[in-house]
């Protein structure tokens, strides 16, 4: 679950999850242009591949290729397991 944390810390790999959770199974320029068009941010290709890796190492996205192609799809599992572990608790008046 460390990992999890680690991979959502960061602004742009939560970026790129907003990205994949509106759109699923987008190309790294694909991702690249969303995040410049939509996020006003402008990271390198080389880093978005490497947050790409972070979130993967973390479960949270799959990556799948279809020819020449390599699509990443968000996997919100990891995240349900920390809703799991820590539900909400109801309030107390």
């Amino acid at each position: 679950m460390g990992d999890v944390f680690k991979a959502i810390a960061e602004p742009t790999r939560r970026a790129l999850l907003d990205e994949l959770l509106e759109r699923d199974e987008q190309t790294l320029f694909e991702l690249c242009s969303r995040l410049a068009m939509k996020q006003d941010l402008t990271p390198t290709r080389q880093a978005v591949s490497q947050h790409l890796d972070v979130l993967e190492g973390a479960g949270l996205v799959r990556t799948e290729r279809r020819g020449r192609y390599k699509l990443h799809t968000i996997d919100t599992g990891p995240l349900a397991q920390i809703a799991e572990r820590w539900p909400p608790r109801e309030e107390h008046s």
